[in-house]
């Protein structure tokens, strides 16, 4: 039986208008779709309503005591980053993930790559180790600093998870699960989202995570990456054989094309990937940069002090 989303269910249709399986043949995917199509009603959009809550709650009690906190780091976590989770999975391109193969990897590029940086941005868990009282603080740093926690956030390790994970899924009989089952699609939206945490956060370096390496080797780790969607993207678009089995044919859309459908996916895929990548490869360099001004500033600083010191010892004598 297929998977359709309910609002597909829910738009009246001729009885020619059918699919395989009797499901109701889902209607243009257009602008005004996207903007009205909106689901509350699944556990992510309850995940994402209780991250926000508990990011300004944070905010609020750091205020309270006359700490400041960044509002561009705010701003970073609630916008672009829990905005765009709620973009790609509530709204009207959720409802059209399981119907528009190009659709879908607007979702993978937004929750595996724009998002996580941006949530990264944030900082939570500097916030959480800010807010928490003495004892949650031990136990979340425990957990950070655990082993396994060691391991995931290693930069190689969560590199290679990053790049081997789309081919494992797109290119076995993952992906065709994922269509036919609505709790492993939810699966792989979290995991989707997990994976691009774990490889973006060590990167940027705002939260005390394990495995930080120096800026140097993040920026070669992030130019390796380039390729990979490169590669990824164009293996897509030209593929003579469709993803997802024959899930996108027995929907028999009459305006849309399974095949050219997967030539836009994969060009989505493609220049996304390489736009997200040279730009987080950009920010940086820029990081960098920032971070050896400051390390000179400090040796400055500090040897005006030994000079201070100097020529106390010596009036002094």
């Amino acid at each position: 039986m297929l998977h359709v989303d309910p609002i597909f269910a829910a738009t009246s249709v001729a009885p020619a208008t059918l699919a395989a399986g009797g499901e109701a043949v889902p209607p243009p995917f257009t602008v005004a779709r996207v903007l009205t199509e909106t689901r509350l009603d699944s556990w992510l959009a309850l995940g994402l309503v209780l991250a926000a809550g508990l990011y300004l709650y944070g905010v609020y009690r750091l205020r309270l005591r006359g700490d400041r906190w960044p509002v561009v780091r705010t701003v970073c976590f609630l916008v672009p980053g829990l905005g765009g989770i709620a973009a790609v999975t509530v709204s009207g391109l959720g409802a059209y993930d399981t119907t528009l193969l190009s659709v879908h990897m607007v979702q993978h590029m937004v929750l595996s790559m724009i998002a996580p940086i941006f949530l990264a941005l944030g900082a939570p868990v500097t916030l959480a180790l800010r807010t928490l009282p003495v004892r949650p603080r031990k136990r979340l740093l425990a957990i950070v600093h655990s082993r396994i926690a060691r391991v995931y956030s290693f930069p190689l390790v969560a590199f290679a998870i990053f790049v081997v994970n789309p081919f494992a899924l797109y290119f076995t009989g993952l992906y065709e699960i994922t269509l036919r089952h609505e709790w492993a699609h939810e699966l792989v939206h979290a995991h989707f989202i997990m994976t691009g945490c774990v490889f973006f956060w060590p990167l940027l370096g705002l939260d005390p995570l394990p495995g930080r390496w120096p800026y140097p080797a993040r920026a070669l780790l992030m130019l390796l990456s380039v390729p990979f969607h490169t590669v990824l993207g164009l293996t897509i678009m030209q593929s003579t054989t469709l993803l997802g089995g024959d899930w996108y044919p027995s929907l028999h859309l009459s305006w849309s094309d399974p095949w050219n459908d997967q030539v836009v996916a994969g060009g989505v895929l493609w220049a996304g990937g390489e736009f997200v990548s040279v730009t987080m490869l950009a920010v940086l360099v820029v990081q960098w940069i920032k971070q050896s001004e400051r390390e000179a500033r400090r040796l400055d600083r500090e040897l005006d002090r030994q000079e201070a010191r100097q020529r106390a010892a010596e009036a002094s004598a």
